[in-house]
């Protein structure tokens, strides 16, 4: 090749838009890549950032509140007051009504000297037996103990069963007219998986150390001999309840076979069969009543750390999940409901 052909070559290799432009468009997008790169890593961090920086606020703006003695504590009034006490939920150790908490409520109100007269404002389907039979005891101790406070129960929405086995402890009860009273009976629920399992092909392999201890085992056959001796203790504690009745309500109690069936009736019809006394509101037994207007609030509450712990410990997920295996696997629990 000639002198003049090569250096004519050369030239051509360094024409704009050959070599130059695709070197150019490479580079341009490793600048691209290694910037998007950097942002998406800032905006991480800065996202992590502000992540930890709520939790320390949370963390640092709880120790304040306890440092503060934000807490449950029942208020407290020295001038003369009508003391009020929620019982509101399913009733059941460690649940929205809790025989401790109710207890602790009771005394706080017992032991303020302005509180002259007690309501047990009730809005409950009811619950455990235990729960409501330990909370009725309370309430008969301490009414012996301090005979000039009456205490009244307050039906809103419903008062069944267990919620019904709290109200006859107190002096009075007033309702609604469309309040639901009533529900005096026990219950023992629970689910049979057998024929599931058969159709599935699970077999089931139990073994026990003691012949009644697979007692009302979902997964097994029903036994009549279990099925029996779960009868008889429904049947003791439900003549407990009767008897709890008997005493509260005394002659007020029209009893009729159906009384003690497990019905239950509205405000107006409970007040005709001596179920409730009379018609009130928690505002009209304070005020016309106790003849003090002035109410305040002596329901325990758990302090802000306690509240807020179960609220962020227990998720959805996880609450869906306990109440699947409650139901599935406590069908020996009994309920007043």
């Amino acid at each position: 090749m000639s002198e003049e052909n090569q250096q004519t070559s050369a030239a051509s290799n360094t024409q704009p838009g050959v070599v130059h432009t695709e070197d150019s468009k490479w580079q341009r997008d490793v600048i691209e890549k290694l910037a998007s790169s950097a942002l998406s890593e800032h905006r991480s961090a800065r996202r992590w950032g502000v992540f930890f920086k709520g939790l320390t606020f949370i963390y640092l703006f709880i120790i304040l509140l306890m440092i503060l003695g934000v807490t449950g504590e029942a208020k407290k009034a020295s001038d003369a007051h009508t003391a009020l006490i929620d019982i509101s939920g399913v009733i059941e150790a460690g649940g929205e009504v809790d025989a401790d908490a109710v207890m602790t409520s009771l005394h706080d109100a017992y032991d303020n000297k302005g509180t002259k007269g007690i309501i047990l404002r009730i809005n409950s389907p009811g619950g455990s037996p235990v729960q409501a039979g330990i909370i009725n005891d309370e309430i008969k101790r301490l009414k012996k103990l301090h005979p000039k406070i009456p205490v009244y129960a307050v039906v809103e929405d419903i008062c069944a069963s267990g919620g019904y086995y709290i109200a006859v402890a107190a002096d009075k009860v007033y309702v609604d007219k469309a309040s639901i009273v009533g529900s005096i009976g026990v219950l023992m629920d629970g689910y049979g998986f057998t024929e599931a399992m058969k159709k599935v092909g699970v077999e089931r392999r139990l073994m026990t150390a003691g012949e009644n201890k697979a007692m009302l085992d979902p997964f097994s056959p029903v036994n009549p001999k279990h099925q029996a001796l779960a009868q008889t203790m429904l049947d003791e504690i439900h003549e407990q309840f009767k008897n709890v009745v008997r005493q509260g309500r005394g002659a007020r109690l029209k009893e009729t076979p159906e009384t003690f069936s497990g019905l239950f009736w509205n405000g107006e019809q409970s007040i005709k069969i001596g179920l409730a006394d009379a018609m009130g509101s928690t505002d009209y037994v304070a005020r016309e009543v106790i003849k003090q207007e002035e109410i305040v609030d002596f329901t325990f509450q758990d302090d802000f750390a306690s509240r807020l712990a179960k609220r962020v410990g227990a998720g959805a997920s996880a609450a869906m999940g306990e109440m699947l295996a409650k139901q599935v696997m406590s069908s020996g629990e009994v309920r007043l409901r």
